[in-house]
């Protein structure tokens, strides 16, 4: 969003009002009491939250004000929604609900979309590893889970990727002058936490690497192939695969 961009949607974000947190709370009492007045003052008092969120998506070449409406509409459903007896702040519940409506929007509106069997399989593949995991007590590995469906590895892996948007989990999504409210921030609180955060890292680090780099670390530990084999499938020496390993392993370590 351009820092000079004053109006949107005929708004003047310049002059949008920003609540306390105890304006917001008495708001979304009245709210729950039927009063209209204090929800519209509530979604006038809370664009700015919306504004923070859709700059998450200002490179993706999408108009702002269609995306600042939709968010509108998040916001409006987060309001709705929102149970002041849980003790938390409405931004800590609103971000992600206008996260999700923007998410929505985008993934119904993109051109690129994931074929509808591509999608089925990803949902059976998630159904068949709670069912193995209810099963055997352990979460089940990607070729047990081919193996139950009659698929092939790669063709789980594939569907099961196409229906992840990667994210950092430290990348911002709402500051209102206080404590910046982060990814993280939004993730639940269980037993397991460790390992999958571990695990979306670790995806998070490898999405980051070149295509050739993937490449290789896939054949190596995910085919079990040789560095000479891998060399002689990508046309270059076993040396260069030897290097290029190294230094995508030292980049995921890094980041990790």
């Amino acid at each position: 969003m351009q820092h000079n961009k004053v109006e949107i949607c005929g708004v003047n974000t310049s002059k949008l009002k920003v609540l306390t947190e105890k304006e917001k709370t008495e708001l979304l009492r009245r709210v729950r009491e039927g009063d209209q007045k204090a929800r519209e003052e509530l979604i006038n008092g809370n664009l700015r939250l919306v504004l923070s969120v859709i700059q998450r998506f200002t490179n993706r070449g999408e108009n702002l004000d269609d995306l600042f409406q939709v968010g509108c509409i998040g916001l409006m459903k987060a309001i709705d929604h929102f149970d002041i007896s849980q003790g938390v702040r409405f931004s800590t519940y609103g971000v992600p609900m206008i996260i999700g409506e923007i998410r929505r929007y985008l993934r119904d509106n993109n051109s690129i979309r994931v074929s509808r069997s591509m999608r089925d399989t990803a949902y059976k593949a998630m159904q068949e590893k709670e069912k193995i995991t209810a099963e055997k007590g352990r979460e089940p590995t990607v070729e047990e889970i081919a193996a139950a469906l009659g698929l092939k590895r790669e063709d789980v892996v594939l569907a099961l990727e196409s229906i992840v948007e990667p994210v950092s989990l430290y990348e911002p999504v709402f500051s209102d002058g206080g404590d910046t409210l982060y990814v993280m921030d939004q993730v639940g609180d269980h037993n397991d936490d460790r390992n999958w955060l571990e695990e979306i890292a670790l995806k998070q680090a490898i999405s980051e690497l070149s295509e050739r780099e993937k490449k290789i670390l896939s054949l190596r530990f995910f085919q079990g192939k040789t560095q000479m084999e891998v060399a002689s499938e990508i046309g270059i020496s076993q040396a260069q695969v030897s290097r290029l390993e190294k230094g995508a392993l030292d980049k995921i370590k890094k980041d990790l």
